[in-house]
């Protein structure tokens, strides 16, 4: 079997069929076995190996929800066999430092850790943080195999193995579904979006041209006319690679034969400081490409739009006056504002902009309640993935802005009843073209679905108009509005 086989795995169940491989003796033939745990067999396949790569693969019938199976690969007089195999849903969790951040930095960690036990059905996988130069077809190292989690192996150190919100959302859909879930982590802190993305992507948004080679040692030939440089920002130090597509060569790549249910997604610090204003193109260019690619590599078993779901930006410095994170969150919607959208079907983001952490140990850009997170990824989850009807799943968004003249003020109309928890945020600006600048435009009364914000003598000069467009955006871990199940409004532009 390939390298992310193994004991205590889950594989994706019905109405897929769940992709297997392995390595063997070129022209001879390999026989798959799924039998029962008591030796009933449920399934036999037989497939010969390819030449001259010496692979094989196979797709097992759909399965219904469960287990335990053993799984048998037999070539001649040798054979393989996994135990203890379950059949549920199978996500992928990816990106930087707050994806890689583990359960035991995350707020309540003890309790967390404690609580592991609880959740034997949720089986737990870690990539190795590694680079190629190639589009590898296996993964070169295994941080950790699949495993029962236990305290050990959901703590195992910092920015190491296994994702606070990769078993979060994990063990929340498992409460949810009430079916095993198998998590598989591949991320790497530091690591700008360009890293993760494939050549084809890259094309895609004009930093990589059709006649553009790899160079070993050097990444890609990127167009000086479209972006900076890949290099270490002044901004920040970041501790992963840069040069574009070697973690998708060597992460990424090697897991495409697996049948996913979905993605989850927390990366962009990094793009914050680096090809900030690309990202609209970028962050859409990378999810169709997934997709395009899994749904290749699972030999169409995995869903061509598959559900994908993402963290917006959270905070970094409380006074700062650099709008980078600004501009990602909104790039993160594809300039729309909310997801899905027409340029992003079939995903779902959890804002995170109100859980900024001023005293967390591992910086102020590695907020540690992951649980709001999580829980706010569920929801989507839940209504995109699962297709929840009648769930509210992300907060407020305006839908009509009016102009009084007379009076100087702009009645701002939402899709959901608001709650207005801190009135001394200056959460809205206008772009005033009398002072060609932007200037607080106050909120005068919530009410309903209603805000009237005051224009700031600039009436009807008032050109643009803005919400928590700033690095830190909220007092208090509170922003200005939320709907009444909690949820937070998104910034807009």
């Amino acid at each position: 079997f390939a390298s992310y086989y193994g004991d205590h795995m889950v594989l994706q169940k019905e109405p897929a069929g769940a992709v297997v491989w392995g390595y063997g003796e070129p022209g001879l033939v390999v026989t798959v076995v799924l039998s029962e745990d008591g030796g009933l067999v449920v399934m036999k396949k037989t497939v010969r190996v390819k030449g001259p790569s010496g692979t094989w693969t196979t797709i097992l019938d759909p399965m219904d929800a469960g287990g335990p199976y053993v799984l048998m690969a037999t070539q001649g007089s040798e054979n393989t066999t996994l135990q203890d195999v379950y059949f549920g849903d199978v996500w992928l969790c990816s990106g930087q430092s707050n994806m890689a951040m583990t359960v035991l930095q995350i707020m309540n960690a003890s309790w967390e850790l404690a609580n592991a036990a609880r959740y034997p059905y949720v089986r737990i996988f870690a990539a190795a943080a590694t680079r190629s130069d190639v589009e590898l077809e296996d993964l070169e190292r295994i941080d950790l195999p699949w495993s029962i989690p236990t305290a050990e192996n959901l703590g195992h150190g910092n920015f190491t193995y296994f994702s606070a919100i990769c078993w979060l959302l994990g063990r929340s859909l498992y409460e949810a579904r009430r079916y095993p879930v198998g998590l598989v982590e591949a991320a790497w802190g530091g690591t700008p979006i360009e890293a993760w993305s494939s050549p084809r992507a890259l094309r895609v948004c004009g930093l990589l041209r059709d006649t553009d080679s790899f160079r070993p040692g050097l990444g890609f030939c990127i167009p000086l006319s479209s972006a900076l440089p890949f290099s270490t920002s002044p901004h920040q130090n970041f501790s992963g690679p840069q040069t574009p597509s070697v973690l998708w060569n060597a992460m990424i790549h090697p897991l495409l034969h697996m049948t996913l249910r979905g993605v989850a997604w927390y990366q962009g610090e990094a793009n914050a400081f680096l090809h900030t204003d690309q990202y609209n193109c970028t962050f859409p260019a990378l999810i169709a490409d997934w997709r395009q690619a899994f749904h290749a590599g699972s030999a169409g078993q995995t869903e061509p739009l598959f559900p994908f779901g993402f963290v917006q930006l959270s905070t970094y410095h409380q006074h700062s006056l650099d709008d980078g994170f600004a501009r990602l969150r909104w790039h993160q919607t594809a300039d729309l504002g909310v997801v899905p959208n027409a340029r992003m079907p079939s995903t779902f983001m959890a804002v995170a902009m109100d859980l900024g952490d001023e005293h967390s140990p591992y910086g102020s850009i590695h907020p540690r309640d992951k649980q709001t997170v999580a829980q706010r990824l569920l929801l989507g989850a839940r209504a995109v993935a699962y297709g929840e009807k009648n769930l509210v799943f992300q907060g407020p968004y305006p839908t009509r802005a009016v102009l009084e003249v007379t009076s100087g003020l702009l009645n701002m109309t939402y899709d959901q009843e608001l709650v207005w928890r801190c009135r001394d945020i200056q959460a809205f600006e206008v772009w005033c073209s009398r002072q060609r600048r932007w200037l607080p435009a106050s909120m005068v009364m919530v009410e309903s679905r209603t805000v009237r914000l005051a224009l700031a003598g600039c009436g009807t000069l008032a050109l643009a108009l803005r919400y928590a467009w700033t690095e830190w955006p909220c007092k208090y871990q509170s922003c200005a509005l939320y709907n009444t199940q909690g949820l937070p409004a998104p910034p807009f532009l």
